[in-house]
């Protein structure tokens, strides 16, 4: 039996009574552990729910979220505001999402998500309705700083969220309470039980942001056309069949079906690269992986969360948010973007997804990978199996052979 963890008496730092918090509360107990956290320290809370996708299906978690947001605001004795920014979701990161899927790169929405709508559009919401402060359930610091917020880590390493909050801009941070920062989650958990809340128990929500826990390549398949192509090994051998590159990312396992092929060894396969050229997914078994790992990704403009940086320094990145950090060494470009080589190749750095860099915990900003170059070159045959290698047998890509671009 695991041993319970003692309740945190947990209080934000700077609580002058009577200021006026609003809690993004999403109907889960992460929120509403924090709206009860702020109510104990003397704010004037208030609770406000958002609806970011109307699509009412099985998958649809929204009206069950609001009532569990209306019971633990009655409970709270807050009052609970209610705002729909589905228009503004779909225009301002879905669409985006998609263009990203049929680009053939890897998207965030989560990332673009808390950008525009929770510290842009919702912030901005709460600041109208007379708030002084918006604070959230999320797992992470901000500490005020002589010239600006920063944002740090959160204590509980399994569950920190700074991943997904490096996009955001700056200065949103100085209206910005993240309550649960010092905090792990069985503490959050037990507080909330302790104090009769009736979410204590509820399961954390997964998937895509807003959209819910879905068969993903199934939901994808209603906005992007299948369009289906080969399957092939290193050397040109056919494989299988995909159904269009845009439902498979980098590194990707399951959902290949890809069975046992003759001469090749009993272990998984692994997408490693998308040749859009020829419509081709390219794969690879467990002991080529290392042929596709990156030595070094480049950046676009870099989004500061600290005074900008110049030059060269080193700093721990994070590649997916799952990821442990990786050492490595920046050097900022003229433009503001960045080059990131790594101490250690990293596997499946996918054009798309966000670098963000850290250092003792601090989160200094982030970018999108624009490219992935690869730590040693390699030959990708652009024939079939059984065709004769010659002259259409080149590197991948043709213009540069340590470079996978994004598309």
């Amino acid at each position: 039996m695991n041993k319970r963890l003692p309740v945190a008496e947990h209080r934000p730092a700077r609580t002058p009574t009577g200021q006026r918090v609003i809690v993004g509360l999403s109907g889960g107990v992460d929120s509403a552990v924090a709206a009860l956290l702020l109510r104990d320290a003397g704010y004037d809370v208030q609770g406000l729910f958002m609806s970011n996708w109307d699509e009412d299906d099985d998958y649809c978690t929204t009206a069950r979220d609001y009532q569990d947001a209306r019971t633990v605001a009655a409970d709270l004795g807050i009052v609970l505001h209610r705002v729909n920014f589905a228009d503004q979701y779909r225009a301002q990161v879905f669409v985006h999402f998609l263009a990203e899927y049929r680009a053939g790169r890897t998207p965030n929405p989560d990332v673009l998500c808390n950008r525009e709508i929770k510290f842009g559009l919702c912030l901005d919401y709460a600041l109208r309705l007379g708030a002084q402060l918006f604070a959230t359930g999320h797992y992470a610091r901000r500490v005020a700083l002589e010239d600006g917020p920063a944002l740090y880590q959160a204590r509980d390493q399994g569950k920190d969220q700074s991943y997904f909050l490096h996009s955001v801009a700056r200065e949103r941070f100085a209206r910005v309470l993240f309550p649960l920062g010092e905090l792990l989650k069985q503490q959050v958990r037990e507080l909330a039980r302790s104090r009769g809340l009736p979410v204590h128990d509820k399961p954390d929500s997964t998937g895509i942001c807003f959209i819910g826990e879905r068969p993903f390549a199934q939901f994808l398949g209603r906005y992007l056309p299948a369009a289906p192509g080969p399957i092939e090994s290193l050397d040109g051998r056919a494989l299988g069949q995909h159904r269009g590159l845009a439902f498979y990312t980098l590194g990707q396992r399951a959902g290949l079906a890809i069975g046992g092929a003759r001469g090749c060894a009993q272990e998984p396969w692994y997408v490693a690269h998308k040749d859009r050229e020829r419509n081709a997914l390219i794969v690879v078994q467990r002991h080529e992986q290392h042929r596709f790992e990156a030595g070094a990704v480049a950046t676009g403009p870099l989004n500061w969360l600290c005074a900008p940086r110049a030059g060269s320094f080193d700093a721990a990145v994070r590649l997916r948010y799952r990821q442990s950090e990786q050492s490595a060494s920046i050097s900022i470009r003229p433009d503001g973007s960045a080059w990131i080589e790594f101490e250690t190749p990293q596997r499946a750095a996918t054009p798309g997804q966000f670098a963000v860099l850290y250092q003792q915990g601090r989160c200094l900003g982030g970018a999108v990978v624009e490219q992935a170059h690869l730590k040693t070159e390699h030959k990708v045959s652009t024939t079939r199996h059984d065709e004769a290698p010659g002259a259409n047998s080149s590197y991948l890509p043709a213009q540069a052979p340590d470079i996978i671009r994004g598309f």
